[in-house]
């Protein structure tokens, strides 16, 4: 290919993604460090209600959207202090998984955009944030079923207001950027650009015939699909959003192709991943022994919500 070529069809549109990435990054970092889902928190006490939970547990809900830390310290000392049981600390952590999404939504939205459009990206979030909202509304059925009713607590009072400063805000924000434009380039240049010399050069079409004849059962996805999902698996999720974004712009994918296998990389990668990084962390808070329950029922709620949320688009689309 010739340097015109090159530059039209990969260095350009490289260039371009990456400039929209940073300027996404750093308004996605901006908000989340401005707390903008504090007034999410004042839903906490009528919500809880709904679900016969605890006072305390609508406390960690309403932390967790602005600290996961704050909001399982809180939960591990009422369970030490007897105010929890095991069944009661299951449902709680599995509550703060809403509260949690919440958190991470910008930073969620403002990377995918530069990758997939507009259009894919509100599908692909919107659906992730629809399997958020069926894990909790699963958790409020199930305590409303089997919890007893409880007397109307006090959320506020498991709260501790801190001091906002719009300076240290900012400076949080700038820092998180810095940190992770570092390794989002690092991983989207590499897997872009070998995105777009393994189409030029027939690699899919090989890896076609090769899946048609051994793996069957992923004939339903195509070569480039597999290897959306493959990124998501053994790397991390901006891995994938690359790989996705370079099939997407070259017109192998279409959008619902790139969205379906985003769902089925977010299904299989996260697990490992979340007993990776979480374990330690959990571990730190709770015993080894509720750490890997915690875990283990929460990632098994996300992976079958977002499972529904992926046949259900499937089906419907």
């Amino acid at each position: 290919m010739d340097i015109a070529h090159t530059w039209h069809s990969l260095l350009w549109p490289l260039l371009r993604l990456l400039g929209s990435l940073a300027v996404g990054l750093l308004v996605a970092n901006c908000i989340e460090a401005l707390n903008w889902t504090r007034f999410l928190a004042r839903l906490a006490a009528p919500v809880i209600r709904l679900g016969h939970l605890k006072d305390v547990v609508g406390a960690s809900f309403s932390m967790a959207f602005f600290s996961g830390l704050a909001a399982n310290s809180l939960l591990a000392e009422a369970y030490a202090a007897g105010k929890l049981d095991d069944r009661e600390l299951v449902l709680a952590n599995l509550f703060n998984s809403l509260p949690t999404y919440f958190l991470h939504l910008p930073q969620m939205f403002f990377i995918t955009v530069p990758f997939l459009g507009m259009r894919p990206s509100l599908v692909y979030v919107g659906l992730t944030l629809l399997a958020a909202l069926l894990r909790t509304a699963a958790i409020l059925i199930y305590g409303r079923l089997l919890l007893p009713p409880l007397d109307e607590g006090c959320v506020v009072c498991h709260l501790k207001d801190g001091d906002f400063s719009w300076k240290k805000a900012l400076a949080k924000a700038w820092k998180r950027f810095t940190r992770r434009i570092r390794t989002m380039v690092l991983f989207t240049v590499p897997i872009y650009v070998g995105i777009h010399y393994l189409t030029v050069y027939g690699a899919f079409n090989a890896m076609e015939k090769w899946l048609s004849q051994h793996l069957s059962f992923l004939s339903f996805m195509t070569p480039q699909a597999v290897s959306i999902v493959m990124f998501q698996v053994v790397a991390e999720f901006t891995a994938g959003l690359a790989a996705a974004g370079a099939m997407l712009g070259a017109g192998d994918l279409s959008a619902r192709q790139v969205v379906l296998a985003l769902l089925i990389g977010n299904i299989l990668s996260t697990p490992m991943r979340a007993f990776r990084h979480q374990f330690p962390y959990y571990a730190g808070i709770f015993s080894p022994k509720n750490a890997v329950r915690l875990i283990a029922h929460n990632q098994a709620l996300r992976a079958a919500s977002v499972a529904l949320v992926a046949l259900a688009y499937a089906l419907l689309t």
